[in-house]
């Protein structure tokens, strides 16, 4: 008789971060930067397995932009365009820019499905916890789905010290770990992900999520999945291939990690599963 000895893996999603704040098309021809580029990537990327998009809007000099006149017909136009079947999420990343307050306006003049919040940035001292704890208990309760990004162990630790105290909600939200932003010329490693005490987000049930910078995305997505974290991939951390060559699109790196999941026995969530796994 045929024993399936197939491990049972967790599912996990796909995200994918097409352009980033600070690149331009001189990084990469194929870097979307303008709204009917976005709308053709989130689709491509989309069928190529990715649950959400995360977006940075650009002005028209093509140049990061917060501004709700910039932010509020590109979310639109590409949830328009990809439906249900795909999460779309606004970055509010200050970029030395913006304020809170800014960063704070930008959500809730729009009121996207999601957003990405760096939590140094919403909670950059003492002194702003009150304002910013409203402000996620109000995400929370508008079911836009707050994901807390945090960039080392320090951060982590913070994150779950403001949990406790219930300066953070504990329903809608999702966390990301950056791998490699404060490394030397921002290249990471999946020995990185030893020093972080993720296994605490598995011991809490909060889906966690990784991204990481430099040439070896891959192997540290690839590390994180099989952990079973949801992954970020995509030109804003990385836009070359596993060979150091430019990588062909956003797509395809969408593609790799969906190939690389089904050799893996990792199943991969929807948009719809994704929803449901945090909302529940």
């Amino acid at each position: 008789m045929a024993i399936d000895s197939a491990p049972h893996r967790e599912a996990v999603a796909i995200i994918v971060a097409p352009n980033g704040a600070r690149k331009t098309k001189q990084d990469h021809a194929s870097l979307p930067m303008t709204t009917e580029e976005l709308i053709t990537e989130a689709r491509a990327c989309q069928s190529a397995g990715a649950a959400m998009i995360h977006l940075h809007a650009r002005d028209g000099l093509g140049k990061h932009s917060l501004e709700v006149e910039d932010n509020e017909p590109l979310y639109h136009a590409v949830k328009e365009a990809v439906g249900e079947k795909m999460q779309v999420q606004l970055t509010t990343e200050a970029v030395g820019q913006y304020s809170p307050k800014q960063q704070i306006a930008l959500i809730k003049a729009v009121q996207p499905e999601a957003a990405s919040f760096a939590l140094r940035e919403l909670f950059p001292d003492k002194q702003s916890e009150r304002e910013g704890s409203a402000f996620f208990h109000w995400v929370a309760e508008q079911n836009i789905l707050g994901q807390i990004i945090l960039y080392d162990e320090a951060d982590i630790e913070r994150y779950f010290h403001l949990r406790k105290l219930g300066a953070l909600p504990n329903f809608n939200q999702h966390a990301l770990v950056v791998l490699g932003r404060y490394h030397k010329q921002q290249q990471s490693s999946p020995w990185d992900l030893r020093g972080l005490n993720l296994e605490r987000f598995k011991q809490e049930s909060i889906r966690c999520a990784v991204c990481a910078f430099g040439a070896k995305e891959l192997d540290c997505l690839t590390s994180a999945m099989l952990l079973g974290l949801d992954v970020r991939v995509g030109f804003e951390n990385n836009h070359l291939d596993a060979n150091g060559r430019l990588a062909e699109s956003n797509a395809a790196q969408v593609s790799l990690l969906s190939e690389l999941s089904q050799l893996l026995n990792i199943p991969l969530e929807d948009a719809c599963s994704l929803r449901s796994s945090i909302c529940s």
